[in-house]
């Protein structure tokens, strides 16, 4: 009885974890949003927004060549997961007087999606 609940309640857990885990092929469909904007890969450049190789970990306003408000170069936040998470359901909410023109992505899951995408790519533009 006692091996019969154990496996049951690892069973519980297994299935909680994969019923949480982030979906790429999502995330990849969810970039589409960014992409008029925003570049990714090895081959990416600032356009309309900075290119958005190794996003997680990077100071805002500070990717060398693209011309950032005053408000996001003042901002000096650190990305991570929730303030990515924060930001991109409101970026103007987040740091008012940004020039990203963007009405966010609300959805929860969406938004992990996405961000999973994104950290696949390093600072050279590499999938990791």
């Amino acid at each position: 009885m006692r091996l019969l609940i154990s496996a049951s309640l690892l069973a519980a857990v297994l299935g909680a974890g994969a019923a949480s885990a982030q979906d790429i092929a999502a995330g990849e469909r969810s970039w589409n949003k960014c992409r008029a904007c925003h570049q990714l890969g090895e081959t990416a450049k600032n356009g309309v927004g900075p290119q958005l190789n190794g996003l997680f970990g990077r100071v805002s306003g500070t990717v060398e060549g693209y011309s950032y408000s005053t408000a996001n170069k003042n901002a000096a936040i650190t990305w991570d997961d929730a303030v990515f998470a924060e930001y991109i359901k409101d970026p103007k909410a987040k740091i008012p007087g940004t020039k990203m023109v963007f009405a966010g992505i609300k959805n929860e899951k969406e938004i992990g999606d996405l961000t999973a995408f994104l950290k696949q790519f390093g600072k050279d533009g590499k999938k990791q």
